[in-house]
């Protein structure tokens, strides 16, 4: 079984993610800004990130940066489980749409692959969050908006 990468980094990679969804590419400008970090944390980590191996980013400076196909699907898991956690968040336990956001937050780094498909079922497999945003499957693909 793969280990789990922290929540730091899973916190990069889902932004970078977004940010490339968004833009075509993540400038450490933008992550900064999203992350609530400094620019100088965040040219830090990319390095870190693109100098594993394998890597997780491809990195070219001041061209900013975009995930690997590997990295990519970690962040469709990440969005998953962050989504999954936000309709159970709201229809089993009864937070309100505008609160689940920052729960899952907290939530998705830390739950089971395990408890990640209990709350799938549970939920009858939805293919859409709380605020209208798509739930990717299993295997990453996600429904059209």
């Amino acid at each position: 079984m793969k280990e789990r990468s922290t929540g730091t980094r899973e916190d990069y990679i889902k932004t970078i993610y977004e940010l490339t969804a968004l833009y075509g590419r993540a400038t450490t400008n933008h992550i900064a800004e999203r992350l609530g970090i400094k620019p100088a944390s965040v040219t830090s980590m990319i390095q870190k990130l693109a100098s594993e191996n394998p890597p997780l980013l491809n990195y070219r400076k001041h061209r900013g940066v975009v995930l690997t196909p590997e990295s990519e699907r970690e962040a469709l898991q990440i969005t998953r489980r962050h989504r999954l956690l936000e309709m159970f968040l709201q229809q089993i336990l009864g937070y309100s749409w505008d609160e689940v956001h920052e729960e899952a937050e907290r939530l998705e780094h830390v739950i089971s692959d395990k408890f990640e498909q209990c709350i799938a079922q549970v939920l009858g497999n939805p293919r859409y969050d709380p605020h209208g945003d798509p739930i990717p499957d299993k295997n990453g693909n996600q429904p059209e908006q």
